[in-house]
């Protein structure tokens, strides 16, 4: 019953996540970025956020009434069937904005609060990456058919690629900044894509070593944790926890706990 269950979520995941990504992707202005007025722009992706949101629910809903929703864009119900969905229509609006290929939408099912189902869908590489508990993680799209994502073989930390992000709030990057230049010495470099669920596939899929960052919220990680999981990489936040607003990190086994560890040192946890 259960694996029926997760199996008809994913499919609803992968529908409600192949529309807004083709509304996003058909729906964006060809000049977004260089709209006369500063606000217009701004106005336009937050439309499309919102707008994407309201399909993934409307769809969501329109097979499974009685699951609750958690989003980016202000979708919060309880539900009653124990099932609740964790949603972030778009995942790097600014790389939207720019026209910028690396944005995604990303969505998860939660069951007794773990999630269970995961899909990040990232139109303009044309990928889709999913993944359910205990079933590995797979991809398609920039590969023949169907391909199950597995991690990197570990390599020396000094070896490993780490992707990251940074607040836009000036104060916040600023430290997040001096975090990575004392980081960037003890790996071979940091990579920032702006997608939070892209960076945790591509941990998944093996274009990364690793991935950390501070302040996520639980949209932006459920689906890209669980994909990175079931691809064979650890996640966690501080050492001992999950991942939290504080601190999130996605490594290949043998790259985690080091990484995990002189993120701790380096107070990567805190503003």
């Amino acid at each position: 019953m259960t694996d029926t269950l997760h199996s008809d979520l994913l499919k609803l995941a992968q529908e409600a996540a192949r529309r807004a990504g083709e509304l996003l992707r058909d729906g964006r202005p060809a000049d977004l970025a260089v709209a006369a007025t500063k606000s217009s722009p701004i106005d336009v992706v937050t439309e499309m956020d919102i707008a994407a949101e309201k399909l993934i629910t409307d769809l969501i809903s329109g097979h499974r009434p009685d699951d609750g929703f958690l989003g980016e864009e202000g979708a919060s119900t309880q539900g009653t069937s124990g099932v609740r969905w964790v949603i972030d229509p778009l995942d790097g609006t600014v790389n939207y904005l720019y026209g910028l290929p690396t944005w995604a939408v990303s969505i998860a099912a939660e069951q007794a609060g773990e999630t269970v189902v995961g899909v990040v869908a990232a139109p303009m590489r044309g990928e889709t990456y999913h993944a359910i508990r205990g079933e590995g993680a797979w991809a398609t799209g920039a590969w023949e058919g169907e391909r199950r994502l597995a991690c990197r073989p570990a390599p020396p930390l000094d070896q490993a690629l780490v992707s990251t992000g940074f607040n836009y709030v000036s104060k916040v990057r600023t430290h997040q900044a001096e975090v990575a230049r004392k980081l960037i010495p003890l790996l071979r470099d940091i990579r920032r894509s702006g997608s939070a669920a892209v960076d945790l596939c591509d941990v998944a899929a093996g274009r990364l070593d690793g991935y950390y960052e501070r302040g996520l919220h639980a949209w932006d990680l459920a689906a890209g944790d669980l994909i990175a999981r079931e691809a064979g990489a650890l996640t966690g936040g501080r050492p001992g926890e999950r991942p939290t607003r504080d601190l999130t990190v996605a490594a290949t086994p043998g790259v985690f706990e080091p990484l995990q560890r002189h993120l701790e040192d380096l107070g990567a946890w805190h503003d």
